[in-house]
Order: structure tokens, then C-alpha cells, then sequence
């Protein structure tokens, strides 16, 4: 399962109504590269595969891939604001090794081909 915090759950809300698009929903992947051996990905998608996962939370929909999901499982999307503004983060348990970038990170399997960040 992935899970959102309240603040991710409202910052999302917001989004969603600024587009005007009810059905839309945040899909959260994974993608080999980066310079750790996966990049995490976050996009408004309104359309689904058969084998997606999806979840509601607060009436908020999240919808991953089953790729990603493996790489995924017991995570939690935030959002949170800094001195350079706001944005989504993944806190990932599985995540053994992360790039200071912050949007790339390995796990266990070592699987994926590491990249350098750009």
C-alpha cells in the first residue's frame, strides 16, 4: 500500500481543482536510471490499466503501476515546503540508498542501471 500525508492530500486536492479535472489521479512510479538505480515519477493521470493499483485517500485517488508497486510498497508521499518552495516527496522504506538529488534511490535487489543525475 502507499499512503499520503494530510498535507499531500490537500496540496493535491488543490491541484486536481485548479485543472478542473475530478477524475483525475496522482500516479506515483518508479523508472530505472538516476544516478542511484531508480527515479521516482508523480504525474496527474486520468486514465488506468487493469492491473494498477489504486487508492483513496480523503477522496484523493493514487494509482501505481505494477512495476512500481514492488519498488513502492509501505510508502508514504508528502508534501512539504522549503526556502525554495513546495514539493512532493516519497519517503520509501525500501529505499536503501538515496541520491542527494532526492529523485533517485536503490533498494536491496540492486536492480536498475545507475545514471548520473542531471
Amino acid at each position: 500500500m502507499l499512503t499520503m500525508t494530510e498535507s499531500a492530500v490537500s496540496q493535491l486536492k488543490k491541484i486536481i481543482e485548479k485543472e478542473g479535472n475530478d477524475s483525475a489521479a496522482l500516479r506515483v512510479y518508479v523508472t530505472p536510471g538516476g544516478c542511484s538505480g531508480f527515479s521516482y515519477g508523480m504525474s496527474l493521470d486520468e486514465d488506468r490499466a487493469d492491473d494498477d493499483s489504486t487508492f483513496d485517500h480523503s477522496g484523493v485517488k493514487v494509482v501505481v503501476d505494477p512495476f512500481s508497486l514492488q519498488y513502492l510498497e509501505g510508502s508514504q508521499v508528502d508534501y512539504v515546503e522549503a526556502l525554495m518552495g513546495g514539493g512532493f516527496t516519497v519517503q520509501n522504506p525500501n529505499a536503501v540508498k538515496n541520491c542527494a538529488c532526492g529523485q533517485s534511490f536503490d533498494t536491496t535487489s540492486g536492480e536498475g542501471q545507475a545514471k548520473p543525475c542531471s
